[in-house]
């Protein structure tokens, strides 16, 4: 296996992919985007991507969403879950007292704005594409336009050279990144089994822009008893009120209930495209009445082909 992630070296994007079993014998390619990652698995010049797709503080990764969304169908076959700490890097001599401008990933940033509004109320804010590549630009010897870098613990423990200003700077000790391992379809790869413990994610496209129409999205779920586990809304591009649904729901292609409900949304919006069903890192369960068994599904189907 071939894979990529988002870049450079230090990112939790290659924490979580070292997660995967063989990932850290296997060639790691970083890439400086998320659209730049995926379109390597489009390409097939890598096998997969490793890519942040939810945060449980920010919410949902703009940047996955839509460059998942759209293009060619992609398969999701694994989330990974990491836990986000985050330490600040400054330039090299400077100290806290002279950092005036501070650089990371916009999700980072969302999460140490109350350490910042505390230790730095003064500093601006200078997006970058990830919160590694912030920081090890101070190792050019070069001048970025900012004083300090926000980032993973893994950048100064792979470059103890850096300047490490502070540590913990994180606002919430228990937030987590969610992200997965995105690959081709029809890449001859098998798909995951169905553990009991899954996840299926759809790209649905909001069919017409009238009252009720995204009811009528989510009711071929509820009717079949699939909960919704996420479920955003991202624009097409195409125009005002044009727009998409990313949603990930319980359950796996293989159980009936998840097969029955993907019927009737193709039926409401025929253009919805299936990214994958694959294990839950957490491993929970969906809570399911005996209706919406597959032994249900599957007696309800006998007795209609009986009648």
């Amino acid at each position: 296996m071939k894979y990529t992630y988002l870049g450079p070296e230090g990112t939790f994007s290659e924490a979580a992919l070292l997660s995967v079993p063989g990932a850290d014998d296997a060639e790691r390619i970083p890439s400086v985007s998320v659209p730049a990652a995926l379109a390597k698995v489009r390409d097939r010049s890598v096998d997969a991507a490793m890519v942040p797709i939810e945060n449980s503080v920010e919410g949902g990764v703009t940047a996955t969403l839509d460059a998942i969304g759209a293009g060619d169908d992609l398969r999701i076959v694994r989330e990974v879950l990491v836990p986000i700490r985050f330490v600040l890097i400054g330039a090299p001599g400077k100290t806290l007292d002279d950092v005036r401008v501070v650089s990371t990933h916009s999700h980072a940033w969302a999460q140490v704005r109350g350490w910042m509004d505390e230790a730095l109320p003064e500093v601006d804010y200078l997006p970058s594409s990830s919160t590694a590549a912030a920081a090890v630009a101070f190792l050019d010897n070069e001048a970025p336009g900012y004083d300090a870098a926000v980032c993973s613990p893994i950048v100064p423990e792979q470059h103890p050279e850096l300047n490490l200003l502070a540590t913990d700077i994180g606002d919430n000790v228990n937030a987590v990144t969610r992200f997965v391992l995105v690959t081709a379809a029809r890449n001859g790869l098998p798909r995951p089994e169905p553990t009991g413990a899954d996840k299926t994610t759809v790209v649905v496209p909001l069919p017409e822009d009238s009252a009720g129409a995204l009811m009528g999205l989510l009711e071929q779920f509820a009717a079949r008893g699939v909960n919704l586990s996420r479920i955003e809304s991202r624009p097409t591009g195409e125009a005002l009120g044009s727009y998409f649904f990313s949603i990930d729901a319980e359950g796996h292609l293989d159980n009936l209930r998840m097969r029955n409900a993907l019927r009737g949304l193709h039926r409401v919006s025929p253009g919805v495209k299936f990214l994958g069903s694959y294990p839950r890192a957490d491993g929970k369960e969906p809570l399911l009445d005996t209706h919406h068994s597959d032994e249900a599904f599957s007696r309800a189907d006998e007795w209609v082909d009986n009648l």
